[in-house]
């Protein structure tokens, strides 16, 4: 018997999006800037590889192609897995981003579908959502954590049955606190999803170029909970939204550490002797050159460093 096959889709905006990440956006688009030393879609694409039975990654945005065709490419090749980079005509929306492109989507017949934001920084438990999302037999799944009180109402908060884990409640930046439980922007669905946005086209008054313009949060998610439709899985790892040039420092920390436990292969290693000497997590490019005399602290190299570094003592990110 065939095994289901999995496709996923990151949504990687466009350049009129993500304003608040200026400066550091001027000059390379915000999905290719470096999050510890690999573009930021990088991590989510990573973690993709990882589903069983992936066939495909979709990246959908309004970027100009030729932004992405380099780095989709090298990935593709690099994973051995097929990624495609779609450019929305206009943005439509998160859920109606899918659904513009629903049938090069389902070219493969995929039983699950993955849809993850771009700028989400988190260990991606990919793997267990999907189990989890077969054992609930909705429609979908949502990856979800708790935070502070004070912070929840930046965020789609939520409330879950604490048995069964359905999502019963679902309100998007709510002015009054809700639940300290919040939507981490990562999902798992099945085809279904597209007959509920072709739904709530259908519906809509305007049945203008506007039309099929759908958001996921407001027009999916709180109409469809408590109907057995969603349900939640809890990480108990970190989370962070990638919103600012401050949060691209904390966040190379954060993968980082969790290269330290997942892919230990991938830090440097240094007695100072015959290298140079390592401490904490650092990671030197393969094209990087590093004097054996100098000492590395939770750092990140990309360039060269000349003999004019030797004795250096390099800190942070």
């Amino acid at each position: 018997m065939e095994e289901d096959k999995v496709v996923a889709v990151i949504l990687v905006g466009g350049p009129t999006e993500g304003t608040t990440f200026r400066p550091l956006s001027f000059n390379t688009s915000k999905p290719l800037f470096p999050i510890a030393a690999h573009p930021m879609v990088h991590h989510p694409i990573s973690a993709c590889k990882r589903i069983p039975n992936l066939v495909q990654i979709f990246l959908i945005g309004f970027f100009e192609e030729r932004e992405f065709a380099l780095y989709v490419s090298s990935i593709s090749n690099e994973l051995k897995v097929p990624v495609r980079y779609l450019k929305e005509d206009r943005p439509h929306g998160s859920a109606g981003g899918i659904y513009y492109f629903r049938d090069l989507i389902m070219e493969d017949e995929p039983s699950h579908i993955f849809l993850l934001n771009c700028d989400v920084c988190c260990s991606f438990p990919l793997a267990s959502m999907l189990d989890a999302q077969k054992r609930y037999d909705g429609m979908g799944t949502l990856l979800v954590i708790k935070v502070s009180a004070e912070s929840a109402n930046q965020f789609g908060e939520l409330v879950d049955d604490p048995d069964t884990k359905e999502l019963l409640h679902y309100t998007e930046k709510p002015e009054t606190f809700v639940s300290d439980l919040i939507n981490c922007g990562v999902y798992v669905f099945t085809p279904e999803i597209f007959s509920v946005i072709q739904g709530v086209i259908d519906i809509k008054d305007d049945k203008g170029p506007s039309a099929d313009f759908v958001r996921l949060d407001q027009d999916i998610l709180s109409p469809l909970a408590g109907k057995k439709q969603l349900y939640t899985y809890e990480t108990l790892d970190f989370w962070e939204q990638i919103k600012t040039p401050g949060m691209s420092l904390k966040c190379s920390g954060l993968y980082l550490d969790l290269f330290r436990q997942s892919s230990d292969d991938l830090l440097a290693r240094g007695d100072g002797e015959k290298n140079a000497t390592i401490v904490g997590n650092v990671y030197i490019h393969p094209s990087a050159k590093v004097h054996p005399t100098a000492k590395l602290c939770d750092e990140i190299i990309k360039l060269d460093i000349t003999p004019l570094m030797v004795k250096a003592k390099l800190r942070k990110y």
